[in-house]
């Protein structure tokens, strides 16, 4: 091989990656956005937010 089928074959390779590399942002990228307009549909559905436990404070440790 000269030193030009090398270069061709160096530049191919980092392609084939940089394709790799904008198809994995493509697929994370579709997958925020889905998640964003789930995110937005709940929100104007004004769904009430999940109960959370009470706070652990002083008073609530000195019954236990």
């Amino acid at each position: 091989m000269s030193g030009g089928q090398y270069v061709a074959a160096v530049y191919g390779v980092v392609f084939v990656f940089l394709l790799a590399y904008v198809a994995i942002i493509a697929a994370k990228l579709a997958r925020l956005q889905r998640d964003t307009r789930e995110l937005v549909e709940l929100a104007r559905a004004g769904r009430p937010e999940p109960r959370t436990a009470e706070p652990v404070t002083a008073e609530t440790t000195r019954g236990a």
